[in-house]
């Protein structure tokens, strides 16, 4: 039981990131100075399969990169990350991320997210082997609806924990909540989630109730960038985001706490302190440039 507690499958994107930053944010017709430039194994299929295996997880993902220079690179940054790469998939163009944050921690991203490089159901279903023995499935909601479902199937099949991240298109909404154990999203995916405009602590309460009575045990919702609420059938805790002059660039925060929070809740930690985990991994990731996650030292 224990050794499927530590295994995980990751349903998302895989991209490059690049990562740069200005003097300041661009305006039309404007040239900034670049003073960083990072290239990184990204999208959040990526980051959040190696946040889990920084926090000691065996992790499996199930993506599409390119059969392009960037695909090859790709794969072999997840290899050098130690992620099993069975369940990739490589077909068209790479899907490349381009983040641009100014000193003062405001970001511009561009996305090239070509549609070959969505997951479909004959992706998802020929990766069930290899993911059939992961204790905990999470799934980006950012992919089609149907591939989606039919990796729900999967972890149905596999009597895996179910961590939904984002919010999934309207036609499989409720399918996914009703099948999920876990949910996250931010303020905005959380609006069109339940309909609520998350602007205070009391409407993420109201946001994570509404998710709660669909399904789920447990609902975190990120407080209109200032904290993330999570709550469970009989308690709930908040988590203030530490103080803007320690951050960086927020691209990642929300994948890291949705891994803090996975691998807590994999471990059978408390709620307490899978909420302080979840905040100490978001925290460690937008102190630096990028969304790459660095969260070995929380385990340490």
């Amino acid at each position: 039981m224990s050794e499927r507690r530590d295994r995980f499958a990751v349903f998302g994107q895989i991209a490059q990131d690049l990562v740069l930053r200005g003097e300041a944010l661009p305006e039309p017709d404007e040239s900034v100075s670049v003073s960083e430039l990072r290239r990184l194994l990204g999208g959040k299929g990526a980051n959040q399969a190696v946040g889990l295996r920084q926090l000691g997880g065996s992790v499996a993902i199930v993506g599409v990169v390119g059969e392009d220079d960037i695909g090859e690179r790709l794969v072999t940054a997840l290899l050098h990350d130690a992620i099993d790469v069975c369940g990739v998939v490589r077909r068209g163009g790479s899907a490349v991320l381009v983040d641009v944050v100014d000193p003062a921690s405001r970001r511009m991203l561009l996305e090239h997210v070509p549609p070959t490089s969505l997951l479909t159901v004959a992706d998802v279903e020929a990766s069930a082997s290899a993911v059939s023995r992961a204790g905990t499935i999470c799934l980006q909601s950012q992919q089609p609806g149907d591939a989606l479902s039919a990796a729900l199937m999967i972890a149905r099949r596999a009597d895996a924990t179910v961590a939904l991240d984002g919010a999934p298109e309207p036609e499989v909404r409720d399918e996914l909540l009703a099948g999920a154990d876990v949910v996250r999203a931010d303020a905005t995916e959380a609006e069109g989630l339940t309909g609520i405009a998350v602007s205070n602590l009391d409407s993420a309460h109201e946001a994570c109730r509404w998710l709660l009575a669909r399904g789920p045990r447990i609902a975190a919702v990120e407080v209109a960038g200032e904290g993330d609420l999570v709550v469970w059938e009989d308690g709930s805790a908040y988590r203030a985001h530490d103080d803007d002059e320690t951050v960086v660039d927020r691209t990642g925060g929300g994948d890291a706490f949705f891994v803090g929070l996975v691998r807590g809740i994999a471990n059978g930690w408390s709620m307490d302190r899978v909420a302080d985990f979840a905040a100490r991994a978001a925290a460690s990731t937008v102190a630096r440039l990028g969304g790459r996650p660095e969260l070995a030292h929380l385990v340490r």
